[in-house]
């Protein structure tokens, strides 16, 4: 499995910014693609996850009502839509897909990094 994000940068405090995960050689049998974080000085965590067969997604609190995570089967690609960013929502970003259950042992992108700065 590779994934290949895109769409990072640098955006101003209550900016938006929409993240892009190109995914290939995903199992059949793979339930969901997700999207991680690390913010500097702290562990990866969980920002949420859609479904590959269907688009149940589900986010971290943190997250809830300001990100929108969806897919497009056509091209492969998992879109993270970022709105209302705040200074604590500066991390790298990583695309995800687990193996079976487990996030950690899945395949893991390069990641994209987000700044979020005045």
């Amino acid at each position: 499995v590779q994934l290949a994000e895109s769409g990072g940068g640098l955006v101003q405090p209550g900016g938006s910014l929409r993240l892009s995960c190109e995914v290939s050689g995903l199992s059949l049998d793979t339930d969901y693609v997700g999207w991680f974080r690390q913010a500097p000085g702290k562990e990866r965590g969980f920002v949420a996850r859609i479904g590959w067969s269907d688009t149940t997604a589900a986010y971290a609190d943190s997250v809830k009502g300001r990100f929108t995570i969806s897919r497009d089967n056509a091209r492969n690609t998992v879109y993270l839509q970022m709105e209302s960013l705040n200074v604590e929502d500066t991390a790298v970003y990583y695309c995800v897909a687990p193996d079976g259950n487990d996030w950690a042992r899945g395949s893991w992108g390069q990641g994209t990094p987000v700044t979020v700065s005045s």
